[in-house]
């Protein structure tokens, strides 16, 4: 690479001389310390609390307790597979409230969404449950829906405003109705920046899942907990997070895998894919031209 080629590649910033470089050099193994010193002050706690005993480690064996940690891991994902595709689908209607060109439809949909915003998700779950008496799970699935649906209408409303101007009159100019526009035209382009905001609203509702063990829902964190209370085995409490903890951070972390697995999966996309267009060559003249 060029010096020139270099220099442009971070003309955003100057480019750090020797002695910034080893500062930055430095500041980096202090950090890398501290995080390995914290990493083993904790290791130290856990093995001084004698959490890695084979004691506290037994009951993870039994066929009983296993059952109970999938059973609970499967109630969570069906209350989150269940609350997230009903907040996509309320966050959708709710959104095309929110952009219609009646008022009454547009400021019913704008006092739904933000009631519901600033509505406590866990006040939400109680009253379904307690005042209306429903089962925890469709308690469960409805405040989350309602929360995270309302939240959702937010970001898709501003994904779809945030496209271009020009992008929405030039489609209108070639006939096209609202809802083509909008499903055409619009909803493409909005969908990559709206993605991260979509996947970090659906962690957000698989993490809330774990409210559901105050209503009794047998999800995964109400299973770790009859675990660590119902057993005379010194209350494997922090075993139990060590387990439970991972598997949720997980399947968090799968969230993210897909949602950049479908943003290139899009860029590879024949219908948003850039067209390469062939240089402009010399010879080709215009009718009438001499």
């Amino acid at each position: 690479m060029t010096a020139t080629a270099h220099e442009e590649s971070t003309a955003l910033y100057d480019i750090p001389g020797p002695v910034a470089r080893k500062r930055h050099f430095a500041y980096g193994v202090f950090s890398t310390l501290l995080i390995l010193g914290l990493a083993g002050w904790i290791l130290y706690l856990l093995f001084d609390t004698e959490q890695f005993t084979a004691t506290k480690w037994t009951p993870f064996q039994y066929t009983g307790i296993q059952e109970l940690l999938l059973t609970g891991l499967g109630n969570t994902l069906k209350a989150f597979a269940m609350a997230a595709v009903l907040s996509l689908v309320l966050g959708t209607v709710l959104a095309v409230g929110r952009l219609s060109d009646h008022k009454p439809v547009r400021w019913l949909a704008t006092l739904i969404v933000e009631f519901f915003r600033a509505m406590p998700v866990l006040v939400m779950i109680f009253f379904i449950f307690v005042a209306l008496k429903v089962h925890p799970l469709p308690a469960l699935v409805a405040g989350l829906t309602l929360y995270n649906g309302s939240v959702l209408a937010e970001v898709f409303r501003s994904g779809i405003n945030a496209v271009e101007r020009g992008q929405r009159e030039a489609a209108f100019a070639l006939g096209m109705r609202k809802t083509q526009v909008m499903t055409h035209v619009l909803v493409p382009q909005a969908v990559r920046a709206m993605l991260p905001a979509i996947i970090s609203q659906l962690v957000v509702a698989l993490k809330d899942t774990s409210l559901g063990y105050l209503i009794t829902y047998e999800e995964f964190l109400h299973a770790g907990k009859l675990i660590a209370s119902n057993l005379d085995y010194d209350l494997p409490f922090i075993p139990v997070v060590m387990v439970i903890s991972p598997i949720y951070i997980g399947m968090c972390m799968l969230l993210s895998w897909f949602a950049t697995w479908v943003s290139k999966r899009q860029r590879r996309s024949p219908k948003t894919e850039a067209v390469d267009v062939a240089p402009a060559e010399p010879g080709t003249l215009l009718p009438g031209a001499q």
